[in-house]
């Protein structure tokens, strides 16, 4: 199964109310982390071997998934024996490499840190911080019909403000922020071949300039376009967002 790499080691300056102590990443979303929102999604399409790139305060990720079982199954321990009985029934099938790919890399650079891993078949690549209701496993599919080096999700964001709605001269409602607000963006859900190594030549290369930018140039990157729900967690206002959506009808949560 295609591997897909989670980029985990930014520092997250943004949403610095947060990210003092704890990576982005592991800003909680409904009392979980928003990283394990993103691996619940690729999983429910059956990606399940995953690669985090860590970097800031990888350490607090490396916690997390050390005591997952502890955190999200019902377990049973014998005090006298030390016996711990885990609950089998709610286990995850992940398979997971943390790996440190330095704290001042690039995205690129991060990239590029884990080519021993990825360098035989291609992979996916997404940001550790922004969820979306993507068919991952038809965004693979549209990736290899297209026979190009690299294929990008395009999402329309959430426009910044609400808008009116009249009845002659008086306001009758007033709207949400639409989702396709503001034209077509990077919506993070990538895939690439191993080819795209070639572009990727230092700890400072960036992901979106030096080979998405060159990439499209070349006419080497496709666009699979996205038109349901997206929305990343770059400050304190998105993740409290994220939150009330999480209390209703979270449109991301795919899984069961």
């Amino acid at each position: 199964m295609v591997k897909v790499v989670i980029l985990a080691g930014g520092r997250g300056s943004r949403l610095a109310e947060e990210t003092e102590i704890r990576p982005k990443p592991m800003v909680e979303i409904g009392g979980m982390p928003i990283i394990w929102h993103i691996l619940k999604l690729y999983s429910h399409f059956g990606f399940e071997e995953f690669l985090i790139a860590l970097g800031y305060k990888g350490s607090v990720i490396k916690r997390f998934f050390m005591e997952y079982n502890s955190i999200t199954r019902d377990f049973s321990i014998d005090i006298g024996t030390g016996t711990v009985d885990i609950d089998q029934r709610k286990a995850e099938n992940w398979l997971i490499h943390l790996l440190d790919t330095g704290l001042e890399a690039n995205t690129g650079g991060r990239v590029r840190a884990l080519r021993k891993h990825l360098e035989e078949d291609t992979f996916m690549v997404t940001y550790g911080d922004g969820v979306a209701n993507v068919d991952v496993k038809a965004l693979l599919a549209f990736h290899r019909s297209q026979g190009k080096l690299a294929t990008v999700t395009a999402v329309r964001p959430p426009a910044r403000f609400g808008g009116l709605i009249f009845r002659g001269d008086l306001v009758a409602e007033f709207t949400e922020k639409p989702q396709a607000g503001e034209g077509w963006i990077n919506g993070g859900f990538l895939v690439f071949e191993p080819g795209i190594f070639d572009y990727l030549d230092s700890d400072e290369c960036s992901l979106e300039i030096d080979l998405l930018e060159r990439l499209a140039r070349e006419g080497q990157l496709a666009a699979y376009k996205h038109e349901g729900f997206w929305q990343c967690m770059d400050t304190i206002r998105d993740k409290e967002l994220l939150q009330r959506l999480w209390q209703t009808n979270p449109p991301w949560k795919l899984w069961p």
